[in-house]
């Protein structure tokens, strides 16, 4: 792990292997750690002769935190992405994001096209544009004193999701108000990247890959069968489908 400094934000990020360099941008709660290394990710990145790149978000991991979300917006984070990449010298790569990160990806290449040769949406369809439903309950539950006083499904999964990776949970519950911004249908027509999409066949919570690849000009959509959103960022399809994809689109 190495830290650079974006915005007042000290950010770990590691860089690993050699070839077309992969941008990797975790999800919300989750670390570059628990998105893509115990997953599986960097091992089938850089055994298939990628350049793997990631880092951990302002407010996750082993990054600085802050409580204010204002900081959070989805288009400063996609700033820091784009700080690491001339951070490191690499003036264009594959964006691969899951959840959050997904998002964040889609404002890096509306707000630094030059940067994004292509990009992997994972865990995160048409609710890029139409939302990913109330998740002021999950900032609620992040807060809460005492973790048996959270109701509904969801709440309680984000919480144990937090405790179980010892996230702070103040600055997650600050990163929720403001990260979920959308972008309108228009806006995603604009992103002109060949795009992959893909989406869990039973997650609730990122919408269905086809229809937002079909507001996009060369986006196509995969669907990770029999997976929820949870369980479907390491799932071998999934590899599979984006080794095919990024080999489709070489730098």
């Amino acid at each position: 792990m190495e830290v650079f400094s974006h915005e007042g934000f000290d950010l770990a990020y590691f860089d690993k292997g050699k070839g077309d360099p992969v941008l990797l941008l975790h999800g919300f709660g989750s670390s570059f750690a628990v998105n893509w290394i115990n997953p599986g990710w960097v091992k089938t990145l850089t055994e298939a002769g990628y350049r793997t790149i990631a880092f951990d978000h302002r407010g996750h991991g082993q990054s600085s935190k802050s409580y204010d979300p204002d900081e959070y917006r989805p288009a400063r984070m996609a700033g820091d992405a784009a700080a690491l990449l001339d951070h490191l010298g690499v003036g264009r790569a594959h964006v691969m994001g899951y959840s959050m990160g997904a998002r964040v990806a889609a404002f890096v290449a509306l707000g630094h096209p030059e940067m994004a040769a292509s990009l992997v949406f994972g865990g995160l369809g048409i609710g890029m544009v139409t939302g990913v439903g109330d998740w002021d309950e999950i900032a609620d539950a992040l807060v809460a004193e005492d973790p048996s006083t959270i109701s509904g499904q969801r709440p309680q999964m984000f919480r144990a999701f937090a405790d179980q990776t010892r996230s702070d949970r103040r600055a997650l519950a600050a990163c929720i108000e403001t990260s979920r911004e959308l972008i309108s249908a228009k806006r995603m027509g604009e992103i002109s990247q060949p795009t992959l999409v893909a989406v869990g066949t039973n997650d609730d919570i990122g919408g269905a890959p086809q229809p937002l690849a079909d507001l996009m000009p060369d986006a196509v959509a995969f669907d990770i069968k029999g997976r929820d959103h949870m369980l479907s960022v390491g799932d071998r399809t999934f590899k599979a489908r984006v080794l095919e994809f990024l080999k489709e689109h070489p730098l």
